[in-house]
């Protein structure tokens, strides 16, 4: 295939997926509960339209589980890898590929921009943890925070404590 076939074929596929993106928010649009969930997770800096339309898309369950049921599902929580006396690392694995590659993506503009997940960020860092494990623990807080939003239908607010969210408790 020529260059300029490679490059009609790329433009081809910007269109498809420009077309997918805008039935996509017809249908958020016309459904009044995915509105409702989507403007209520766009308030949250760092959360733009790729993440909430996955989020929408491939995990319903947001909202309706508790923080480690939700944590396990997209696969950011730290599992154990004991067998007996053997005391292995906390690794994350498995869950839901899509949504955890979409809020990864999120959680790099987050760092900068959203004042909660900075903050803890920077704390991590500062405690040692390398760059990545950061970035998965914050991946955790950013989707248990969208999880008690969802839930408790409320709106996005960086002054209010963390724990009155009932980011502890489960549903």
């Amino acid at each position: 295939m020529s260059r300029q076939g490679i490059k009609k074929h790329i433009r081809w596929l910007e269109r498809q997926l420009s077309d997918v993106d805008s039935d996509l928010d017809d249908l958020i649009r016309k459904s009044p509960v995915w509105q409702a969930k989507s403007d209520l997770l766009r308030e949250v800096p760092g959360v733009g339209p790729n993440l909430a339309r996955t989020l929408l898309a491939e995990l319903p369950e947001l909202g309706r589980l508790s923080n480690k049921q939700i944590a396990a599902l997209v696969g950011v929580a730290p599992l154990a890898r004991d067998s007996g006396l053997f005391r292995g690392k906390r690794m994350v694995w498995g869950g839901r590929a899509p949504v955890r590659s979409a809020l990864y993506m999120s959680i790099l503009s987050a760092t900068k921009w959203n004042p909660v997940i900075r903050i803890f960020y920077q704390r991590l860092r500062a405690q040692g943890k390398p760059p990545k494990v950061a970035m998965v623990a914050c991946m955790r807080k950013m989707l248990i925070i969208l999880n008690a939003m969802i839930r408790d239908s409320r709106e996005w607010n960086p002054e209010i404590p963390l724990d009155q969210l009932r980011l502890q408790h489960s549903c």
